[in-house]
């Protein structure tokens, strides 16, 4: 290798492990990440800049009062930043698996458990159930049955079912309302294991799918029409789909998604509306879940779709 072509190589590794772009405009994020070997707060350096001293978490959110909500398989925890824990949930005995959290504008939190008997339920301060309805996930695998549920606007909730091959939309009382299936032609079928594990309802009304396997991530409009894709082949030198779980929408429009089976460099990246890489986290790190938190040095506003 010639030597210029060395220094560049280094150039790009530095910019890399500090989770900069190496495509464009020199991007900075601090970000949550619910990950395998770490799950804690990750600063614009791509230092760890907090720990919650417990991996493998499946889902969480830095809350708007600074304090960190996280999922793990067997618990759910309310963190301050030195550690102290305001609220605590532990997976009921016939339950297999916890498999989201998210705190409402309510004060409660929207927890799923996996297993037997499959549900959706609220807790309130106090760790007592106020709502609650089973989930239909078609499958007695546990494991699969369902990730990342989220509270909409409207009240209803937005569940995908792996296994399913759905995202389906359930009322507060546990009806399901309406179903955006993934295992259309035009997507490959369910040949391409298309499961979907992140549902995110945007604000224009149309709904963001990480889908596992199929290695891609699309949006549809009210009706399930697929409008926007992105995947490995529109990156055919980098493939940063590997097994996308996680992701968020930005205020920019932008689409950030976790690869969490990554064995490259890419971890995590940022993906634009027409489908250029405007940032990537190259850490040592796999995340299952993200939550961007700034942006060269700047909050991200509202309330993160994610």
């Amino acid at each position: 290798m010639k030597l210029n072509q060395l220094r560049l190589v280094l150039v790009l590794l530095t910019f890399a492990c500090f989770g900069r772009t190496v495509f464009g405009e020199d991007i900075k994020h601090s970000f949550f990440i619910a990950g395998p070997t770490f799950t804690g707060v990750i600063d614009e350096e791509g230092r760890e800049a907090w720990d919650s001293g417990k991996a493998a978490a499946r889902d969480g959110f830095v809350l708007p009062n600074g304090n960190v909500l996280i999922a793990w398989s067997d618990e759910v925890k309310e963190f301050t930043r030195d550690k102290q824990v305001v609220f605590r949930f532990a997976r009921s005995a016939d339950a297999k698996e916890i498999g989201t959290v998210e705190r409402l504008d309510n004060g409660r939190t929207l927890i799923t458990e996996l297993g037997p008997k499959p549900r959706l339920f609220e807790v309130d301060a106090g760790g007592k159930i106020v709502l609650e309805f089973p989930l239909k996930p078609e499958t007695d695998n546990a494991h699969m049955q369902t990730r990342m549920a989220r509270k909409l606007p409207s009240g209803n909730y937005l569940v995908p079912h792996l296994l399913a091959f759905k995202v389906k939309e359930y009322s507060p009382t546990g009806d399901v309302l309406k179903e955006f299936p993934t295992d259309m032609d035009f997507l490959g079928g369910r040949e391409a294991k298309n499961w979907p594990f992140t549902a995110i309802r945007l604000s224009n009304g149309n709904t963001l799918v990480n889908l596992t396997n199929g290695n891609k991530t699309v949006e549809m409009d009210a009706s399930g029409k697929v409008i926007w894709k992105v995947g490995n082949d529109d990156f055919p030198n980098e493939k940063p789909f590997d097994d996308p779980c996680g992701g968020q929408r930005l205020p920019n429009g932008n689409t950030v998604i976790c690869s969490y089976h990554s064995d490259r460099p890419i971890k995590i990246f940022e993906v634009t509306r027409d489908k250029k890489i405007a940032w990537t986290y190259t850490g040592k790190h796999k995340a299952h879940e993200v939550q961007v938190l700034t942006t060269n040095g700047k909050p991200i506003e509202g309330k993160p779709m994610k």
